[in-house]
């Protein structure tokens, strides 16, 4: 990890665990064929002198109260809750944030690193869900800097993110919505 006062870029991996993408009663293996870009660009960020990485878990407690809406998922101390294997190379030395919500900006200690990277002028999401966990970090994450007057620029690449299918969730519906509610945020979406 670097002092984050040097950190001019951040990459901010969501959700890439097993519990959403291998197994498990919240998981899609279709959201596996984004991984190669995710190595891809999570290299790319380790090689840079003012780059960092931000590896986002969700990770609950056996009794969470989003278990109200959604099936039981990434319980603490699973593996559901585990980094998939492909990416477990970048957790070391990479900030690594354990999520209970949809939204990693309440998980503990992520903004006050965010303060903390006073040089920060781009951060680039990626991971899964699009229209759950990306698009609640994205624009949350927008309306912080917008708050604190911070000219920072939010990319979220098209093809290193992913959503799910199921017979009441279109995966490229999904995608679309929150690819165009995120772009009209003012996130700027590239591939």
């Amino acid at each position: 990890m670097k002092d984050l006062k040097t950190v001019r870029e951040l990459l901010v991996n969501v959700d890439m665990v097993n519990g959403f993408v291998k197994k498990g009663a919240m998981a899609d293996t279709y959201i596996k064929h984004i991984i190669p870009e995710h190595i891809k660009l999570m290299t790319e960020m380790q090689e840079k002198e003012n780059g960092e990485i931000a590896i986002i878990k969700d990770t609950h407690k056996e009794n969470c109260r989003e278990f109200n809406r959604y099936p039981v998922h990434c319980v603490e101390g699973t593996e559901e809750a585990e980094l998939v294997e492909e990416l477990v190379q970048f957790e070391t030395g990479a900030l690594v944030y354990n999520k209970n919500s949809t939204s990693t900006i309440y998980a503990p200690n992520f903004l006050e690193d965010i303060d903390k990277m006073v040089n920060l002028q781009e951060v680039i999401i990626i991971g899964c869900c699009t229209d759950i966990c990306i698009i609640n970090l994205a624009i949350p994450l927008q309306n912080y800097f917008d708050q604190k007057d911070r000219n920072i620029v939010i990319k979220v690449p098209k093809n290193a993110v992913e959503t799910y299918d199921s017979p009441i969730h279109n995966r490229d519906e999904y995608n679309e919505i929150a690819f165009k509610l995120m772009e009209q945020a003012g996130i700027k979406l590239c591939d």
